[in-house]
């Protein structure tokens, strides 16, 4: 039972972890024509070109102004950039349409080549984000060219958030349209109030189209797996991502709401569109257009869309900053699930353990001041001895299992021809000597969904993120030596090879003891090392208990042999049938 047991739990694993490899997520939305995404978030002239605006196949800029000859005007007017700071973000707002143009977090650095050591910019040259333009009609008014006025003169332009709530406002006006724009910075949180009125183009309606730009600066020291989780999230029901690497060049795709939120993620870092507790209308709608000329699609042009109140008036929140999960938690309306612990059909199990596991580790790190490798081996020696307890009832309740073994084989034996009478007596076995015959199976089926949950943490929590021990430069990454994956391995040989002692000797006990290292050592050899590490160590860890349980079951089976009749011999059975 317990090599079945075992060969369950490595296929549960292998499907679990699989899809790391093997699968690429299905894209939910269908692609469709620019005209018809367009018209879903409004009309046609909200994407492409308008009698007004013109674009290059987008509502937003580089923009110029459509002469009434045809001529396109390119804007010249300067524009200014206003800092805005806390201990936490320092974020640079365009005068020029009321951009966002680079978010710098403070608290964490970039980790690619070219960046390493310094606060990580989380937006790549001319990928600003939170480019405005009105859908009115049949035509797109674009913010992108206008030169917005700081209001509260030079003192506006840079702004230090640390005491309270801090405000900047905007106004620009163009032909007789005035839009007003204030933006509302707290100096504990990377969520931005944003507010607004368009006056001047009649009753309104319509959309406001929210530019989101083309993805994410390259931060990470592994950009493959970065890249890989650049996407589209929106929120309705339940959240379903929408992966850029998943798209065809140049193809665009649409995504229909209503959405209480929806957002662009990176691996750690997420810049996003809240319209919860806020009383306005949800996000009505999302496309995505892969740039053109990609081999492997890493960028794509993302646009939201927001109905506008007649009066003009829009109002809703932005978060741009980390995944950090107790700050997606606390705004609640699932926003955390933007960094899912699981895939579907996995996630309601694993999340609770994860989310567990997660909180530990950091608690630890933060009040015993201890490294997270560190941590991550006394995660180890903890789990092992939280289990010690059900190990011994499982190990000792195996011993006796197997003192039954002759009772079993004989009722076996004596009812093969009623399976249904075999059973009910060997359950009465069970029942009359105190045996609970799934007692065995706890303890090896427990120690898995905690790793499983790790292996969630460790690939998305930002706290591990760049953290670094003894050779190990980056837990949440693969040993680059391919040393802990080997150490795994060698320590989960170790642990088959003394629990297996005193056991009876079978072709399938053989080559569990060899096989069952070796392809857990090839299945793990590219996950985060700090995964490698832990399960090492609770390994390791188990092995004098394994021993210790060994020699029990020794005991018991010499004690099960003198207790034993001595057998017939064949004479005698021979005189007997006689």
């Amino acid at each position: 039972m317990d090599r079945r047991v075992i060969w369950a739990i490595v296929l549960m694993m292998v499907i679990a972890i699989a899809p790391t490899f093997i699968m690429k997520p299905p894209v939910r939305p269908t692609a469709v024509a620019a005209d018809s995404a367009a018209r879903r978030l409004g009309d046609s002239s909200a994407i492409r070109d308008t009698g007004r605006v013109l674009g290059r196949d987008s509502a937003f800029g580089p923009i110029g102004v459509v002469e009434a000859d045809g001529r396109v005007t390119p804007v010249t007017a300067p524009a200014e950039t206003v800092l805005v700071s806390s201990a936490l973000y320092e974020y640079a707002i365009s005068t020029r349409g009321g951009a966002l143009l680079q978010a710098t977090l403070n608290r964490y650095q970039a980790l690619d080549p070219a960046g390493k050591g310094k606060p990580a910019r989380i937006f790549p040259e001319g990928g600003a984000i939170h480019q405005l333009a009105l859908n009115v009609g049949n035509d797109t008014v674009s913010l992108a060219d206008w030169n917005f006025e700081v209001l509260g003169g030079s003192a506006a332009r840079r702004l230090e958030v640390k005491d309270g709530r801090k405000t900047l406002t905007l106004r620009g006006q163009r032909g007789g349209v005035t839009v007003e724009l204030s933006y509302e910075f707290r100096p504990d949180d990377y969520q931005i109030g944003v507010r607004g009125r368009a006056t001047g183009l009649g009753p309104v309606g319509g959309h406001l189209l929210i530019g989101m730009g083309h993805g994410f600066r390259q931060t990470e020291a592994d950009s493959a797996a970065n890249f890989y989780e650049f996407g589209v999230v929106t929120k309705t029901d339940e959240s379903s991502l929408t992966k850029f690497s998943s798209l065809d060049p140049g193809e665009r795709v649409t995504l229909d709401g209503p959405f209480e939120w929806a957002a662009v993620k990176a691996k750690y870092f997420v810049a996003a569109l809240l319209t919860v507790d806020s009383g306005a209308a949800q996000i009505s709608g999302a496309t995505a257009r892969a740039l053109p000329a990609q081999k492997d699609v890493t960028r794509a042009e993302v646009t939201f869309a927001l109905p506008v109140a007649t009066g003009g008036e829009f109002d809703y929140r932005l978060y741009v900053g980390p995944m950090e999960y107790p700050r997606l938690k606390a705004i609640g309306h699932d926003f955390y699930d933007i960094n899912p612990y699981g895939w579907p059909g996995f996630r309601t199990m694993i999340r609770p353990i994860a989310v567990g596991a997660r909180w530990l580790l950091v608690w630890m790190h933060e009040h015993l001041g201890l490294a997270y490798g560190m941590v991550l081996v006394l995660f180890g020696i903890l789990i092992r001895i939280v289990l010690w307890p059900l190990n011994q009832k499982g190990m000792r309740a195996s011993i006796r299992m197997q003192g039954l073994q002759p009772e079993m084989q004989a009722l076996q034996e004596k009812y093969k021809e009623d399976p249904g009478r075999m059973q009910k007596e060997v359950m009465q076995l069970y029942k009359r000597e105190g045996v609970n015959p799934f007692s065995g199976c706890w303890p090896l089926l427990l120690p898995w969904p905690i790793l499983l949950a790790l292996f969630f943490v460790l690939s998305n929590s930002i706290e591990l993120r760049g953290q670094s021990f003894l050779w190990l430069p980056d837990l949440s990454l693969k040993d680059p030596l391919y040393i802990i994956p080997l150490v795994m391995g060698a320590s989960m040989f170790g642990v088959n090879k003394v629990g297996m002692l005193g056991m009876p000797p079978s072709p399938q006990a053989k080559m569990m003891l060899y096989f069952l290292p070796v392809m857990m050592t090839v299945m793990f050899v590219n996950f985060a090392s700090g995964l490698n590490l832990y399960y090492a160590v609770q390994n390791i860890v188990s092995i004098p208990q394994q021993w210790y349980l060994a020699k029990e079951r020794l005991k018991a089976q010499a004690a099960n042999a003198a207790a034993a009749p001595p057998p017939v011999p064949a004479k005698a059975k021979k005189s007997k049938k006689e």
